[in-house]
């Protein structure tokens, strides 16, 4: 599915995140949503009396958006809160830009928030229960991810090493950022060397446990001028879903993304050799390696050389997860939100040690589900509308 965009007529100009890591007793998803839309208006310049849209979504409430809407006191404001697991931001991106497009509302925010390490990975992510699979207990998502992974080693030869290249990667670039949980140097046989989760993938193979939450401010360009920084526009969105149940997935090793990313693409006018910073859903290291291979980086099968030797890292040909990803900055249940904080923070080259020089282009890519929802966006700075 595409979206129709009218490009350049709303911005992102406000991004943040809300404290992240462990926030302890006390503190609800909501709390977090609210303090990630302060720090994002307060980035822009605007306040929460402008705000007439909220778009939102977790894991720990059904409600999220009244949840929001009562807890920063907007009874007027329009509510989205859809949720396609780690993809949803995306989706509410796409969405709130059309509605401020539409006139629908004036200033939108995107937020999420999770407390998932403070009360426990049992307690936050209830998952859903397939009468079909549960008979053979599988733990899931890892040994959804591990089925992939393991498909592609067979399909394709790739091996345990290059899936560790891929933590190793997101940890250098973790090195470069200031609030990333992980601060550790990590080598690929400190990844091989790590407790087993689920064949072939060990622990640092997987992505962080972490509380934390943020938001986006929207509104129209027109607006965005005389705001404290320059909007970053959305230049195209697709979205593809193949499945819900991993039992289900089409092919192990191929995933919706491809359609994903070809509908974006399209709609953008551009192709993966314009991108010039490049954020995926690392949930887990096999999640790279397909999602480069299926948005266009590479030819399929040939993931796991193409993240090796240091080619997504710091210094390497293509950046990829700038900020430590899901595998070593943060991961509070379902990541989405906080590739597209990176990227617009990359556009704007506020990441210090981490920026890409000359970011033009920023492509940021959801994943929801087990492999099952794929949302790609991409992003441009002022001169790209």
């Amino acid at each position: 599915m595409t979206l129709s965009l009218q490009r350049g007529r709303a911005a992102i100009v406000g991004v943040a995140e809300s404290d992240l890591g462990e926030v302890g007793p006390g503190f609800s998803p909501i709390d977090l949503m609210a303090q990630g839309v302060q720090r994002a208006l307060a980035d822009c310049g605007l306040s929460l009396r402008d705000v007439d849209g909220l778009f939102c979504a977790t894991t720990q409430s059904r409600m999220a958006g009244l949840a929001l809407a009562e807890y920063l006191r907007l009874p007027e404001a329009y509510i989205d809160s859809t949720s396609t697991g780690g993809s949803s931001f995306m989706g509410h991106l796409a969405r709130a830009v059309q509605a401020v497009e539409a006139g629908v509302c004036q200033v939108a925010v995107v937020a999420y928030g999770s407390t998932q390490r403070s009360l426990g990975r049992k307690n936050t992510s209830p998952g859903e229960r397939n009468p079909y699979e549960a008979p053979f207990k599988p733990f899931l998502p890892p040994t959804a991810y591990a089925l992939a992974a393991a498909r592609h080693m067979h399909e394709f030869g790739t091996t345990r090493e290059q899936l560790a290249e891929v933590a190793v990667a997101a940890r250098q670039w973790a090195l470069l950022n200031p609030v990333a949980w992980e601060k550790a140097p990590l080598t690929v046989q400190d990844v091989l060397a790590s407790r087993m989760v689920s064949h072939p993938l060990t622990i640092r193979d997987c992505c962080l446990v972490s509380d934390g939450g943020g938001a986006l401010v929207i509104t129209a360009a027109q607006r965005a001028r005389g705001l404290r920084k320059a909007g970053v526009h959305l230049l195209g969105a697709g979205h593809a879903t193949t499945h819900l149940a991993i039992s289900n997935m089409p092919d192990l090793v191929r995933t919706g993304a491809g359609r994903a990313g070809e509908l974006a693409y399209a709609q953008a006018g551009i192709g993966p050799r314009d991108v010039d910073v490049v954020g995926v859903y690392d949930a887990f290291t096999i999640n790279t390696i397909l999602f480069l291979e299926d948005l266009g980086f590479c030819a399929k099968g040939e993931g796991g050389a193409f993240v090796s030797g240091g080619h997504i890292a710091p210094g390497g040909g293509l950046p990829v997860n700038t900020n430590g990803g899901g595998l070593s900055y943060c991961h509070p249940g379902m990541y989405g939100l906080f590739l597209l904080i990176e990227a617009v923070r990359q556009l704007r080259g506020e990441c210090g040690a981490r920026q890409v020089a000359d970011a033009e282009i920023a492509l940021a890519h959801g994943n929801g589900g087990v492999l099952s929802s794929q949302y790609t966006v991409i992003l441009g700075g002022a001169d790209t509308v």
